[in-house]
């Protein structure tokens, strides 16, 4: 059916029976020209008499065909090696002469897919590659996933362990998982191969990545962040960066099973989001930010206009009534930028209950606690820093980058009139990520801004296998700032019980 046009003979599309085709050629050994109802779509296909000198391999893969197919996958991974890369730049290049794309990209994935791993049986048995069915069913694999999906990086996106996934060029890969970089044994069939790969990911964003804009943020389609920088920047070919998220969405309980938080704390956390408190969450990089944020809207009624600003949209909200905005890179010319202080805005025209912004990072801060003061309460940003002060500090330090020259005291007054509560998150050197802090915004004394610690995050130790051991205890605040709030919506009694059982939990 794929043949490219020109070939000697019309095409022979679905002879091959199913979708395990390693298993088929070694069953019938003595029939060399097995794959000759498909031998229109291979050019060479006067090559086939030799495809007899692989078959004495055939009799010890016929009792495990399906059994070893999934255990085998990740010990093949590890024993790649040249030649095994060899093969496969072999068996591509001859897909790429023989199928015709043009008719391959009228089909459904599924189907593409299918055709795609006939065709490549039919190579390997004219070649006389001799494989194991495990090594031919993995190459079947990643030649799939080169033409219909991301290639090499297939593999780790279908994991839900790794956190991140980093590229440094076409030969070097590195995984986190369990908060430990690890090196990852995939690579690149060469640097062309890994940029054609990020141009597949940024333009299904409507973005681009190459010379002339070699720099770009995009997402995937389950709202992983991916950033790529790409040579004549990267001096080693490509840098490929995906912050993956859990197909899972998160829960703040799940968080409670993981240590992250106590259950008390997380009682804590559900009363912040569902009595509008303004709130800031702070942490350094892959300290679980955008997590944490995700969590808190769960409790976000269900009947409230929510508006998102985002770099790359990943925020993955749950209620029925979102608009999601993104922000706009300059194009070739330099026009047509939208930044995040453009959304945010715009937002105030359109009427939202609450306005989410992703990260804040210059001076749209300015305009975000202006929209906290005015009638939006329990709207919501991430900023980076590493502790509840200088969280206060760096908003202090953003307005300041926007040009606006206002005194230090009419910035803190904005400030404290604008933000109630900052939640601190971390990432611990064990690569545990806690939240250690949940601090209320409560006034001012002169100049300065007055906070006050409502729980922590004790670091107690370390046990044998180097994990950090601590625990979240209450400060003995017995009622916070917020009471008020509370009360207003029905929720003083939840809170004082809460404040109880974590006075009660703390030994």
């Amino acid at each position: 059916m794929f043949g490219k046009k020109g070939t000697d003979s019309s095409s022979g599309g679905g002879s091959h029976p199913a979708k395990h085709g390693g298993a088929t050629p070694p069953a019938t050994p003595p029939a060399a020209p097995a794959p000759a109802p498909r031998s229109p779509d291979i050019k060479r296909a006067e090559a086939r008499p030799p495809a007899a000198a692989p078959r004495p391999a055939a009799p010890k893969p016929k009792p495990e065909p399906m059994v070893e197919r999934e255990p085998e996958k990740p010990r093949a991974r590890m024993q790649r090696n040249d030649a095994y890369y060899d093969t496969k730049m072999q068996v591509f290049s001859a897909l790429i002469e023989t199928i015709d794309l043009s008719q391959l990209a009228k089909l459904d994935a599924d189907s593409a897919r299918e055709e795609i791993r006939d065709i490549v049986n039919d190579i390997i048995a004219i070649k006389n590659f001799a494989m194991s069915i495990a090594e031919q069913e993995e190459l079947l694999e990643d030649i799939c996933n080169d033409v219909l999906g991301y290639g090499p990086l297939e593999p780790l996106l279908a994991r839900d362990d790794i956190a991140d996934i980093m590229i440094n060029g076409a030969e070097n890969a590195y995984i986190e998982v369990d908060g430990k970089v690890r090196e990852a044994d995939i690579r690149f069939r060469d640097n062309q191969q890994l940029l054609n790969i990020c141009q597949r990911i940024v333009s299904q964003v409507g973005r681009r990545v190459d010379e002339s804009s070699p720099i770009c943020d995009a997402r995937l389609p389950d709202g992983s962040r991916v950033n790529v920088i790409a040579p004549p920047l990267a001096i080693d070919g490509t840098a490929l960066t995906i912050r993956k998220f859990k197909k899972d969405k998160l829960t703040l309980d799940q968080l409670v099973q993981f240590g992250s938080i106590s259950a008390e704390g997380s009682a804590l956390l559900q009363i912040i989001g569902r009595v509008r408190c303004n709130v800031v969450i702070s942490g350094g990089t892959g300290s679980g930010k955008t997590t944490l944020l995700n969590c808190l809207t769960r409790y976000i009624d269900h009947d409230e206009r929510i508006i998102t600003c985002e770099d790359s949209a990943e925020l993955q909200l749950q209620q029925p009534h979102v608009v999601r905005l993104e922000t706009r890179p300059p194009n070739l010319e330099g026009e047509g930028e939208i930044t995040m202080r453009d959304l945010v805005k715009n937002c105030l025209r359109m009427r939202p209950e609450r306005i989410i912004v992703g990260e804040v990072r210059g001076p749209e801060v300015f305009d975000l606690l202006q929209a906290m003061n005015t009638g939006h309460d329990g709207s919501m940003g991430t900023i980076h820093s590493n502790s509840p002060r200088e969280c206060l500090s760096r908003i202090e330090s953003m307005i300041a980058m926007g040009g606006f020259s206002l005194p230090q005291k009419t910035v803190r007054e904005i400030i404290v009139g604008s933000v109630d509560v900052i939640i601190q998150a971390a990432r611990l050197r064990d690569g545990s990520r806690r939240i250690t802090h949940v601090t209320e915004v409560i006034g001012m004394e002169g100049d300065v801004i007055i906070t006050q610690d409502l729980m922590l995050y004790d670091i107690e130790g370390e046990d044998a296998n180097g994990r950090i051991i601590g625990r979240h205890r209450s400060t003995g605040v017995g009622r916070p700032a917020m009471w008020d709030r509370a009360r207003y919506f029905n929720e003083d009694q939840r809170l004082a019980t809460t404040l109880d059982s974590m006075e009660v939990a703390a030994p």
